[in-house]
């Protein structure tokens, strides 16, 4: 049985047809952290949607990262959704960020209710939303920003995302994460906690109450 919070808040303007539908169909599913979901060129079976946890969804060219969204509660993969309607073939890679609990919808599944539900549509055009500002954003970032910026933006994103502060980020993580080295991360990351941007410590990197708040 799903838990019917998160049915009521996703999916609760369908009405109850759907929703005992939904119970019937769908799957639940536990990911642990640092686990890959989905690669590139894998052919999508089910459509997820995050319950809770983190998804990061990204692509891989000569090694390195390139972040395009980071899927949270209630928010299903937009990139996913959209392979249904093509070839079936994932164009990303996701992988769980932290330990995740998803709801899985098999596609055969989803093309039926496409067309027996049809206002579940709206549910993607917001998902489209969401992710189309997310990939604005992150392409306004590594376009207009130094790099110092963005590895800011890159930890205060990832404190929103978990809630911890300070957070376990390693050097060669925030590199790989952001397309540069972990050589040049450690000499960003000297140079703003001199600054006084952030404090480094074993605990990992924390940022001053006022910095995490503020957006960047």
């Amino acid at each position: 049985m799903i838990n019917n919070t998160f049915i009521l808040n996703k999916f609760g303007f369908l009405g109850e047809d759907f929703s005992k539908e939904l119970n019937q169909h769908a799957l639940i599913t536990d990911i642990k952290a640092k686990t890959e979901i989905i690669t590139e060129g894998q052919k999508v079976r089910y459509v997820p949607f995050l319950i809770k946890g983190s998804i990061k969804v990204y692509s891989l060219n000569d090694g390195r990262e390139l972040i395009y969204y980071y899927v949270r509660p209630n928010d299903s993969c937009l990139m996913t959704f959209s392979s249904i309607f093509s070839d079936y073939t994932s164009k990303v890679y996701a992988l769980a960020e932290e330990d995740s609990e998803v709801m899985l919808i098999p596609v055969s599944v989803l093309h039926d209710w496409l067309i027996r539900f049809p206002e579940i549509n709206k549910l993607f055009y917001n998902e489209y939303d969401k992710r189309f500002t997310d990939v604005m954003n992150m392409v306004n970032d590594a376009v207009f920003h130094r790099l110092d910026k963005r590895i800011l933006n890159y930890i205060k994103q990832q404190i929103s995302i978990t809630g911890q502060n300070p957070i376990k980020l390693t050097h060669r993580e925030i590199a790989s994460n952001l397309g540069t080295s972990r050589e040049v991360v450690s000499r960003v990351l000297k140079k703003v906690e001199n600054e006084g941007e952030i404090i480094q410590s074993k605990e990992g990197i924390k940022m001053p109450v006022n910095e995490n708040v503020r957006q960047g």
